[in-house]
């Protein structure tokens, strides 16, 4: 697959001087057009990086999840909860991370319900691996520097708490 040649303008730009035009000054317009783009542009690379080892970015989060666990697992519902991602995706992540070997599946004998999700030494030897790549092209994030990655996470930090993805202790 190609990539597409370069306009010889910034579309979103142009698109954000059309709407002033029309509906008057909104930079919000302007800012999630650019974070939609960004978004596409980051997670196109990272998973260009990742599918070589049989996996998404999605699925690359389960495992470092996991890897970050003491014992190497955790019960489906709180992947959900950390992932922050419905039920529904959790369990297609993981069963496609059990179909490769990378996962394993057991009934949790804490919650005779639950199910845990642990990953293999399989799993252990793909997430480093993919991890030391991902680093290696600084997560698609290469054009800018440590302190322009640290702003980019706290101006979004508003966003994340009004969304109440946790609670704010600042």
């Amino acid at each position: 697959m190609s990539k597409p040649l370069s306009l010889p303008f910034d579309p979103i730009a142009r698109a954000d001087e059309l709407w002033t035009r029309r509906w008057g000054s909104t930079p919000s317009m302007g800012a999630i057009t650019s974070i939609m783009r960004a978004h596409q542009i980051l997670l196109a690379e990272v998973d260009a990086v990742v599918k070589p080892y049989g996996l998404t970015f999605a699925r690359y989060e389960a495992l470092v999840l996991l890897t970050f666990s003491r014992e190497g697992e955790l019960p489906m519902s709180k992947i959900g909860e950390r992932l922050m991602v419905h039920p529904t995706s959790v369990t297609n992540t993981v069963d496609r991370l059990v179909t490769s070997g990378l996962v394993d599946k057991r009934p949790n004998p804490n919650d005779g319900r639950g199910i845990l999700a642990s990953i293999t030494d399989k799993g252990r030897e793909v997430v480093e691996a993919a991890t030391e790549d991902l680093m290696k092209m600084d997560f698609g994030l290469g054009a800018y520097d440590t302190d322009q990655c640290a702003e980019i996470f706290s101006m979004l930090r508003p966003l994340r708490v009004a969304a109440q993805d946790f609670e704010d202790a600042d």
